[in-house]
């Protein structure tokens, strides 16, 4: 897959299906959506091309609310890399400011569709809405498709168990329960985050059970709600088993700070400073306070217990 920064960056092919969108996740639904295009592609001997938006449209659109409410189940490398392995040709990232906001649909269709891809298909999921104002749709792109000269499908609604597949759902399935089930299920693979070792106040090494302090990487990354996890912690590529708690340590600190921290399995080195990526595997329970330390200390061995058998299936 050849990454392009930017419109201007890239040279218009001779064919080309084409799809857009933030696919945040690169979800179930959005797999399908690829897997489609790389069919339409087939069919029509042309190159496969995604156009996708960094930073977040409601970012730039929304700032207030997005910069508090708004959550990402990935950041640019993290989707970059998912899309590698759907096995696109191209894949034009164009950074979406106030500017680009302003391009009316029929000035994004003729200015980069046309002239920047020289699309022949073009590919949409079904609630998919572009241009200024969200104007632009399916139903616009097929009344003016024989002006444009492509052709425009439409995916439809994709759904697992009768629960629509999307970001927002996923978000809310991890968001509110700690629910890696239904977001596994829906992503179609384990949902993880990056993140920088950081100094802490080592009650646990205290108790026995020694962790490592984890700063999200990203500010906008979405954190699980609060609890126990199993986790997979890769450290230098090595993948090591761990079990993780989010939360406010109600025990040992009376809930002033919530915190992101591992105690990693069978690992003994120093690696403050460093960069390590979390893979949430299984929630064991959700975060509690006990009454009194060497009640903690007694849930921890059995939390343990708990993680290495889920990390061990």
């Amino acid at each position: 897959m050849k990454v392009h920064y930017g419109i201007d960056n890239f040279t218009p092919l001779k064919r080309a299906t084409v799809t857009s969108g933030t696919f945040d996740g690169v979800h179930y639904g959005h797999q399908q959506i690829l897997a489609h295009l790389r069919k339409t592609a087939r069919e029509d001997n042309s190159e496969t091309v995604l156009i996708t938006f960094w930073p977040h449209p409601r970012f730039v659109l929304q700032p207030e609310i997005a910069n508090k409410s708004l959550k990402l189940l990935t950041n640019l490398d993290e989707k970059i890399a998912l899309l590698e392995q759907e096995g696109i040709d191209h894949l034009i990232v164009i950074e979406f400011n106030k500017e680009f906001s302003h391009l009316t649909s029929m000035e994004f269709v003729k200015n980069i569709l046309i002239d920047k891809i020289n699309t022949t298909k073009l590919v949409i999921g079904y609630d998919h809405r572009f241009g200024r104002n969200r104007e632009g749709g399916f139903d616009y792109l097929k009344e003016h498709q024989a002006e444009f000269g492509f052709e425009v499908e439409e995916i439809t609604k994709q759904e697992i168990e009768n629960a629509a597949v999307s970001s927002t759902a996923i978000r809310a399935a991890l968001i509110e329960e700690g629910d890696l089930f239904t977001a596994e299920k829906y992503l179609g693979y384990h949902y993880s985050l990056e993140g920088i070792v950081v100094d802490g106040n080592k009650i646990g090494r205290k108790i026995g059970f020694p962790t490592a302090n984890i700063q999200l990487k990203d500010s906008f990354k979405l954190l699980p709600h609060q609890g126990v996890y199993a986790v997979h912690l890769y450290f230098k590529g090595v993948k090591y088993k761990g079990m993780l708690n989010i939360g406010n340590r109600p025990t040992v600190t009376e809930g002033i700070k919530k915190t992101v921290e591992v105690n990693i399995f069978d690992f003994n080195e120093d690696i403050y400073g460093a960069e390590v990526r979390l893979e949430f595997i299984k929630r064991i329970r959700p975060e509690m306070k006990f009454d009194g330390v060497e009640m903690l200390i007694e849930q921890l061995h059995l939390d343990k217990e708990s993680a290495i058998t889920a990390l061990s299936m």
